[in-house]
């Protein structure tokens, strides 16, 4: 590393604020190989790759005013997969310990990262990394010279983006976002929740999508609200539904960091009681469009920022700082029904494309959080729920069928 401790950004502030049993903010990404795992060459891949990518060897530590990450020559270790996925990473039982862990299962690789630590495009790009030393590992004479996936400088893979391009929240202010449906019913017990990964083929996806002229996004979101307006109550029908849509910063600034950059942005729409795909979805692609604007995305990053250049904020004591976090964050979940986060599609060099059979993605909530990517024509969808029903997501996987897409769904057991 540059620096042997920095602080966290303002996104990682947020985590660390609102982090609960339930929703640890941890996220998984993970590689399914086409050969089962070797747990002696991921290890020894993994080590390499630690070197690679000194930002990610930091422990995590709480000061006065702040949080920061400090270094540490710790050395990784893949162990077989034995928790329940996304478990904690920043409690009490594992201070002063690296805030990631790498799992293993069959032919799958598991990176699961504390969201203080990066975000999406991070964790990928450092999974990647691990992915390749492995292979090249694994078949020695074939895979040694290609290009990794950092390539960046390690200035540049540090940087705190959302200060370096804080443009002193001028210009266009975010809209005023009213209270939205929330998904009622039980919660599980024992702080658990359920992960569902669906798959489905990309060129179908797109097909669909294309004959009504929107977004792979926009057709899974709009598909999403459908189905949640079909378990809605009657009485509760007049309520918007809004879909939070991370966006990725780095699409709106020229940014290599490889840690938190990003936004969210809320689609919130009534359905009317005759809505069907066919007009709901081009209405939802039109708000997303305009909410993607790009003085839109810059006004609320910068309005999220400011609060760090506000006088008088930093000498406040961290314990007052997470208690008027978690306050705004409990206000704003009143604005959200669901999110719905797509990472795009996964690329690794043409060589490595033999050895791998796709990629996925989950993050941790209190209500309902899906991750959609794609490898090839493997468009796979993992979402966390909280709920005891699953009746949103059956409406939701119903309709994609109905609509002559082939679904292939998985679900872990939970205790209900």
């Amino acid at each position: 590393m540059s620096h042997s401790w920095y602080k966290v950004d303002n996104v990682a502030k947020v985590f660390l604020a609102t982090a609960t049993r339930r929703d640890p903010r941890v996220f998984r990404v993970s590689c399914t190989l086409t050969e089962p795992v070797d747990a002696d060459t991921l290890n020894e891949a993994l080590q390499r790759t630690a070197l690679e990518w000194p930002q990610f060897q930091v422990t995590l530590h709480r000061g006065l005013f702040w949080h920061y990450f400090e270094a540490t020559d710790q050395l990784p270790t893949a162990r077989q997969e034995d928790k329940a996925p996304c478990a904690p990473l920043y409690v009490r039982e594992r201070r002063n310990r690296l805030i990631y862990r790498v799992s293993y299962f069959g032919a799958r690789i598991n990176l699961e990262m504390f969201h203080a630590l990066t975000d999406g495009n991070g964790g990928f790009l450092f999974l990647k990394s691990i992915v390749q030393n492995y292979l090249a590992l694994r078949h020695p004479g074939t895979l040694e010279h290609l290009p990794t996936p950092n390539s960046a400088s390690a200035g540049a893979l540090e940087q705190d983006s959302f200060k370096k391009f804080y443009g002193g929240a001028k210009g266009v202010l975010p809209e005023h976002l009213p209270r939205s449906y929330r998904l009622h019913g039980g919660r599980l017990p024992y702080d658990q929740l359920q992960y569902f990964e669906g798959h489905l083929s990309v060129r179908q996806v797109l097909e669909k999508s294309r004959e009504l002229g929107v977004s792979v996004t926009s057709y899974l979101g709009a598909s999403l609200m459908l189905a949640i307006y079909d378990e809605m109550a009657s009485m509760d029908r007049a309520k918007p539904i809004s879909i939070s849509i991370p966006v990725n910063l780095r699409n709106y600034y020229p940014s290599e960091t490889a840690r938190n950059f990003f936004n969210s942005v809320y689609v919130t729409h009534t359905p009317a009681p005759g809505d069907t795909l066919q007009t709901l979805a081009p209405v939802f692609d039109e708000k997303l469009k305009d909410a993607l604007r790009p003085e839109k995305v810059k006004a609320q990053m910068d309005q999220y920022e400011k609060l760090e250049h506000v006088p008088g904020i930093r000498p406040v004591p961290l314990v007052i700082k997470n208690w008027t976090v978690r306050f705004f964050s409990w206000m704003e979940r009143g604005h959200v029904t669901v999110v719905l986060s797509n990472l795009g599609r996964i690329a690794v060099p043409e060589a490595l494309e033999p050895y791998i059979r796709g990629f996925s993605a989950f993050s941790t909530s209190e209500g309902m959080f899906t991750c959609v990517c794609s490898y090839g024509d493997d468009l796979v969808l993992g979402t966390a729920s909280a709920l005891r029903s699953t009746n949103v997501l059956r409406q939701f996987y119903s309709g994609l069928a109905k609509n002559g897409l082939q679904v292939t769904l998985y679900a872990t057991e939970v205790q209900k």
